[in-house]
């Protein structure tokens, strides 16, 4: 197939989304697709070859029979780049306008997690009058972060109270929505999902952070973190991460790809952290890593991904609007 591949974007995540762009252009090749790779700008403007794109609603993109939307963060995964190729009526990889904006607000995804009794973290929005006293009865540290950001940016790990109203400020730089969440002891577990109706999960990784925390750095500097494959968390605490991975991810409505994270208590208990319906998607990054270890190579991955968009479009064109 002919597969536009967008790359960039308007958010603070533009450089990575670059790495993964090309990564994801050199997979389809290599699994005999051509990639057309699109570079949006900072600025929103679209280009390829270097020659500006105009996009016309119905007229699809480049001719592309799909499209792989490799964006990261704001205006790429948070349902809006989804929007816009619903109205070009072009098939694309990753989940549609609703579960992308769900899973790129940590408000939400959690409320909609906590109203079906998904296991998780104490946690509480930024909003009100009692908002701090609610932040100091879940004790500390604390993690407190902006609600609709990616790659930890705007995050503070508080460890005293009187850090607290700092890192709202800092947090709030970032975005009106801020969520505080309450610290768990366990493994930084994360699990890879493959699939449409009948989605598939990958062997379970654990992220061993070389800093103080997972942060940015940490995921994006060579040696700032250590990804062990399968996660040394036991057979059945394996089984509970998996199984909850495809939950979660059929109950938030995603589709095609996402990665999901969790915790393992030190009595075993899993706890759900966070849904990434566009992750890092580099050869090396941690979704691919864990789909390579569980036996699908990178082009296949990619290769599967298109056809999964191919299909869930053709299925919507069932549906009468």
């Amino acid at each position: 197939m002919r597969v536009a591949v967008l790359s960039g974007g308007r958010s603070s995540e533009h450089d990575v989304s670059l790495r993964s762009g090309a990564a994801v252009a050199k997979g389809l090749r290599e699994a005999g697709h051509e990639a057309v790779e699109v570079t949006i700008g900072r600025d929103g403007s679209w280009h390829a070859a270097g020659v500006s794109i105009e996009l016309v609603p119905g007229g699809g993109l480049l001719g592309a029979e799909a499209v792989f939307p490799a964006l990261h963060g704001a205006f790429g995964e948070d349902g809006s780049i989804q929007g816009l190729l619903e109205q070009l009526d072009v098939p694309y990889v990753g989940s549609d306008v609703l579960s992308s904006a769900i899973c790129m607000d940590k408000l939400t995804l959690k409320r909609l997690f906590a109203a079906h009794g998904v296991p998780q973290v104490e946690f509480t929005a930024v909003e009100g009058n009692d908002w701090w006293g609610r932040c100091e009865a879940m004790g500390l540290p604390l993690w407190v972060k902006p609600s609709r950001m990616g790659s930890s940016v705007g995050i503070t790990r508080v460890g005293r109270l009187d850090e607290l109203d700092a890192a709202v400020e800092r947090a709030l730089r970032h975005d009106p929505r801020v969520i505080v969440e309450a610290s768990s002891p366990g493994r930084e577990v994360e699990c890879s999902v493959l699939g449409n109706d009948e989605p598939e999960a990958s062997l379970p990784g654990e992220i061993v952070a070389h800093g103080t925390w997972y942060d940015f750095e940490a995921k994006y500097t060579e040696g700032g973190m250590e990804l062990r494959v399968p996660a040394p968390i036991g057979d059945q605490a394996t089984a509970n991460v998996r199984e909850m991975a495809v939950s979660v991810f059929k109950l938030a409505g995603c589709s095609g790809l996402a990665r999901c994270d969790f915790f393992v208590e030190p009595d075993g208990s899993v706890l759900v952290n966070e849904i990434n319906t566009m992750p890092g998607f580099t050869d090396t990054s941690v979704y691919a890593k864990l789909f390579e270890a569980t036996g699908t190579g990178y082009p296949e991955l990619c290769d599967r991904l298109v056809r999964l968009a191919v299909e869930r479009h053709q299925a919507s064109r069932s549906y009468e609007f």
